[in-house]
């Protein structure tokens, strides 16, 4: 058997096996111009020009592992209401669940039955023992989330509604997680709501500047299973595909969510001047492709902030420094 090469970013890596590259090429860790070599090429080729590694016979859904039984979610159907403060509502059919963040629910109608969970239901789903959902909560408290989730199920005949709020201003994104191979990796508390069968887990940050640096720490959230998600973000969104070795630099509080395949890493902003007075802070987020990126515009700690700098504690009054004033914060000298 032939053992293979890849060529990313200038580094070489492997050895790997012909299948393990055709299944990394059909989720798009890999694009058909990665570069790639074994014994008896005089040099590197793209895949693209390498016909046994585009045989999509061993590339079809069929030769992925299935996924464990604890992660088939649910099919729920829903409708996204609102412009800057949004509320989700699902509509579910009779015994359908949906599972969400404890303190989020809007509304629901009749016959939805309200239970509050260890973790995030999935080992319920399952069956799960109390080990199972003990180490559930525990992710959850990991990730700085409660201990509970909630589980709404309609009991009823025909349908039942019920609706979850953003807790802030922003954009609520719906995912179907089969869609991007089963897994997505968020910012904490972006998780809003899902279908039941999600699991909700921790993604540990294996670089230690991502973890001290990151902005979200050592911890993100993970998403994995094969139903709808909804997440949660500050402001405008910004969706971005990057093609295989295309790389963005963001703000560490801008990323929202990320697919499996694209490498996330930390780098110094350089020169002094620029980090002590740019505004920007020390660190940019580098986000380097193939794979999908979500960003937002109002990053919650940057919302948070100012309101605290305008907050009674740190202004003795507004009715000076408002917009209207003449004076605006020069008048605050006056009245101390």
């Amino acid at each position: 058997m032939d053992t293979w090469y890849i060529a990313l970013n200038g580094q070489q890596q492997g050895p790997f096996s012909q299948a393990q590259i055709q299944q990394s090429l059909a989720i798009g860790a890999y694009s058909p111009e990665t570069l790639v070599w074994r014994q008896g090429f005089d040099n590197w080729r793209p895949i693209s020009q390498v016909p046994e590694l585009l045989n999509t016979s061993v590339t079809s859904p069929s030769s992925f592992p299935p996924q464990p039984t604890g992660h088939v979610a649910q099919e729920i159907d829903y409708t996204i209401f609102g412009n800057e403060m949004q509320f989700v509502e699902i509509e579910l059919d009779s015994q359908e669940s949906t599972v969400a963040e404890a303190g989020s629910m809007m509304y629901m109608t009749d016959f939805i039955k309200m239970e509050t969970v260890f973790g995030d239901g999935s080992s319920a789903s399952a069956g799960g023992g109390l080990m199972d959902k003990m180490l559930g909560a525990g992710k959850r408290l990991i990730t700085g989330e409660s201990l509970f989730t909630t589980v709404f199920t309609h009991t009823g005949q025909g349908k039942g509604k019920v609706a979850f709020a953003a807790p802030y201003p922003g954009k609520i994104i719906p995912l179907d997680l089969k869609n991007y191979s089963g897994k997505l990796v968020c910012q904490k508390s972006a998780f809003l709501c899902a279908a039941k069968g999600v699991a909700i887990g921790v993604e540990f940050q294996k670089k230690i500047g991502v973890a001290l640096f990151g902005g979200e720490g050592f911890i993100m959230q993970k998403l994995e299973g094969d139903g709808l998600v909804f997440i949660h973000a500050g402001g405008t969104i910004l969706e971005k595909e990057l093609q295989a070795g295309e790389m963005l630099r963001v703000d560490t509080g801008c990323l929202v969510a990320l697919t499996r395949t694209v490498q996330y890493d930390i780098e110094f902003v350089g020169g002094v001047k620029s980090a002590l007075f740019g505004g920007e802070g020390f660190f940019f987020a580098t986000l380097r492709g193939p794979g999908h990126v979500w960003l937002q515009s109002l990053p919650f700690s940057r919302l948070a902030g100012r309101i605290h700098e305008a907050s009674p504690q740190n202004n003795a009054g507004f009715s000076t420094s408002g917009e209207g004033s003449i004076l605006g914060g020069l008048g605050n000298l006056f009245e101390r």
